[in-house]
């Protein structure tokens, strides 16, 4: 589940619209952080880059050919297969921390970080850590590192924020007040344009989902319930929901009783939910998704036939109509599958798929998506 963080592609997802055509197609004041042990291993230094010279720079005034937009399998040994798990990117490090998820009966608590310029995985071992759990949702919080919200492990619900500081490669749990959300599974998170947590939806037992719409103020360390009287989505979990680039909280698709895979999108700006009508995807839920530039990328999810989808949109800000997105070439690509999660690297063109299930049972595959 994920975080939605912008993402900067610009040019590249202009090379990829060309290429289409042509190809027709959920805070206390902090605590001091505990020292970690020798016996614990911190996140790795992030790592260099380096710069090409002037004389290195392309002198011909001609551009090049966008490169295809194509699957690679990498080979980077690190988790173990899982699925609901996060996968989080801190922007200014370049690594990507990775949480919790399960893998059947077995869930997880183990805390990893992959650094984008090596392709690499690190396994981390604070001293203290959340309960292990899946379903919960993660975010990148400027001044508080990764947040990780809710979850599920066997017949518990969680409904607990935590914090991860990669500094002092320490966990602590977060302080809450005001209106709290009910602990939850499958819900949806974002840091919004006022710096606070929003969250949406979600599922708890006894087979309750939830229409409820939530922001958590890290400086007052208090939750506010900012769900619209009228008009909502439909109660639900398994869902997606992302900030967009003008503002707007963007919702889409999930799943809600008696339906397995719903296929609506919606729109929360001042105060009200706005569906947005226009072409999308088959229905899906479990999807994985990241942001790129003014847009959000969707891979695979669980169809309504309780199928694994293996496909790829693209849903941009302020457009009614998704984009499918098929790459080429006969190399091999990731199965259709559920319970994935995808994140950007924008400073190399591409984005990482980890994860997942399919009916065979869950994966510990890693992919990368070139072209964007």
């Amino acid at each position: 589940m994920l975080i939605a963080m912008r993402r900067c592609f610009g040019s590249r997802l202009t090379a990829l619209a060309m290429l289409l055509a042509l190809l027709g197609a959920c805070a206390s004041p902090p605590a001091t952080s505990p020292s970690a042990p020798d016996a614990t291993t911190a996140p790795p230094s992030p790592s260099a880059t380096t710069e090409a010279s002037p004389s290195a720079a392309a002198t011909s005034s001609t551009s090049p050919a966008p490169e295809p937009v194509a699957w690679a399998q990498l080979d980077a040994s690190g988790p173990s297969a899982r699925e609901d798990h996060t996968w989080t990117l801190d922007p200014e490090s370049g690594l990507a921390y990775l949480f919790g998820g399960r893998d059947g009966a077995t869930v997880f608590g183990d805390t990893w970080a992959y650094d984008l310029a090596t392709d690499t995985w690190t396994e981390l071992a604070p001293p203290t850590a959340p309960d292990a759990r899946f379903g919960h949702e993660a975010v990148w919080a400027t001044g508080s590192g990764l947040v990780i919200f809710a979850g599920q492990a066997g017949a518990a619900f969680f409904g607990d924020l935590w914090a991860y500081d990669p500094v002092g490669n320490a966990w602590r749990e977060l302080a809450a007040t005001g209106a709290l959300p009910t602990p939850r599974y499958g819900s949806c998170a974002g840091i919004g344009p006022d710096d606070r947590l929003w969250i949406s939806h979600g599922f708890t037992q006894d087979q309750v989902r939830f229409s409820d719409t939530r922001a958590y103020d890290f400086d007052s360390a208090t939750w506010t319930d900012e769900t619209p009287t009228d008009g909502r989505p439909v109660e639900r979990c398994l869902h997606g929901c992302w900030w967009t680039d003008g503002g707007e909280l963007a919702l889409y698709a999930g799943q809600t009783t008696g339906t397995t895979a719903l296929e609506d999108r919606w729109t929360l700006a001042d105060g009200t939910w706005t569906r947005v009508d226009g072409t999308l995807p088959a229905g899906r839920n479990l999807y994985a998704r990241t942001r790129l530039d003014g847009a959000t990328l969707v891979f695979g999810g669980q169809a309504v036939d309780e199928s694994y989808l293996g496909d790829l949109w693209l849903l941009a800000d302020g457009s009614a109509d998704a984009e499918q997105i098929e790459p080429v070439g006969d190399g091999p690509q990731p199965a259709g599958r559920a319970g994935a999660e995808l994140i950007a690297d924008p400073e190399r063109g591409r984005v990482l798929l980890f994860g997942g299930r399919t009916t065979d049972g869950a994966l510990d595959d890693l992919w990368a998506l070139a072209g964007l």
